[in-house]
């Protein structure tokens, strides 16, 4: 079983950034993929990024695209959002997740095995 603890969030204006961090707790055979959610309320949860265990692919929802990158830390097993030029739209509670042998595609929640509790990000106009 897999655990993921995020920190980073916050309050912070229209504009401005903020850096997300995921860590895991180990990284089982199954696991190669690791990801970022958002869901804000009364809304679906809703896929943002994703990247391989390497490090070497990462997909970004158009939303983001440009604006947020998502990167790991391998030899910490660490993941990170690095959301840039923050949109009210942006607000939500990020979660990060990572798949145990996912089938299917990357944006879709049933894709993916594990979640942590996730991280709330406020942005103001």
């Amino acid at each position: 079983q897999v655990q993921l603890v995020e920190s980073g969030g916050g309050l912070v204006q229209a504009g401005g950034s903020l850096k997300l961090s995921c860590a895991a707790s180990e990284r089982t055979d199954s696991t190669h993929y690791m990801g970022w959610f958002r869901q804000a309320p009364g809304k679906e949860r809703e896929f943002v990024a994703a990247i391989t265990w390497s490090g070497a692919y990462t997909m970004h929802a158009d939303s983001v695209k440009g604006r947020f990158t998502i990167s790991k830390e391998n030899a910490e097993n660490m993941a990170y959002l690095q959301m840039n030029n923050l949109k009210p739209e942006d607000t939500a509670v990020y979660h990060c997740t990572a798949d145990n042998s996912g089938n299917g595609s990357l944006r879709s929640v049933g894709f993916w095995a594990y979640w942590g509790q996730g991280t709330q990000v406020t942005v103001s106009s």
